[in-house]
């Protein structure tokens, strides 16, 4: 007897990359909001002197200065553009979505801004309130840990490079934006508003929160950009 080609069912289906792509985004941004929780949790035991206290005194001491020069005019920059100023940038970024009527990108951004900000980076500071290094160079709120403008920094690059940059295009991104993180981590310690651990949890739950907001909203947004470009060909 032969047998009908129809009827024979491959054992099992290849992931599509697509899905693989989702799956990746989830563990990245797990694998990221874990660290930054273990990290609090380590701090939290002892807030004055935790494991890697020595390290962060020493990586303090070789941010001694002098703080002069282009190294104060790159970190002043970076200070404003992680506190104020910076607060433009999504707004700005929310209203374009909001005039092009992409409610649903406008909505990953709320969520993933807030999200990140008030929820992951608060809760943290507030679990763990750990002292900051003696006289910071800029104005500084309570609680060392872990570093909002480094949070913040790497969760913008998500959600640029989620909402506006081409998937093609993403990998120079994520280079640049890693980058333009570690500048902001290195800006925090240079000025004496952070030691070296709360700018690498501050990092890591930031782009982890921009990571699991993208996750949750990748099928909405794939359907909103569906849409647009049908109504591109429509208009075409």
């Amino acid at each position: 007897m032969s047998s009908n080609p129809a009827t024979i069912r491959p054992s099992s289906r290849p992931h599509s990359p697509e899905a693989t792509r989702g799956t990746g985004v989830l563990a990245l941004a797990l694998v990221l909001l874990g660290a930054a929780g273990v990290s609090a949790l380590i701090v939290r035991s002892n807030v004055t002197d935790p494991p890697f206290q020595g390290m962060d005194e020493r990586w303090l001491t070789w941010m001694g200065g002098p703080h002069e020069g282009l190294y104060q005019a790159v970190a002043t920059a970076l200070n404003w553009f992680g506190g104020p100023v910076g607060a433009l940038v999504p707004l700005a970024l929310l209203t374009l979505l909001l005039v092009r009527r992409r409610l649903v990108s406008a909505g990953f951004l709320l969520a993933a801004y807030f999200g990140g900000n008030l929820l992951v980076v608060q809760g943290l500071k507030h679990l763990v309130d750990r002292p900051r290094p003696a006289n910071p160079l800029v104005r500084v709120d309570h609680g060392s840990f872990p570093s909002g403008h480094a949070a913040t920094a790497a969760l913008l690059v998500v959600a640029v490079g989620v909402l506006l940059v081409p998937a093609a295009r993403r990998r120079a991104w994520w280079i640049g934006g890693a980058v333009f993180t570690l500048a902001m981590m290195w800006s925090r310690t240079w000025l004496h508003a952070h030691w070296l651990t709360d700018t690498a949890a501050g990092a890591a739950a930031g782009a982890g929160a921009g990571l699991l907001t993208w996750w949750l909203f990748r099928p909405a947004l794939a359907r909103e950009r569906a849409r647009e470009d049908a109504r591109a060909d429509a208009d075409a």
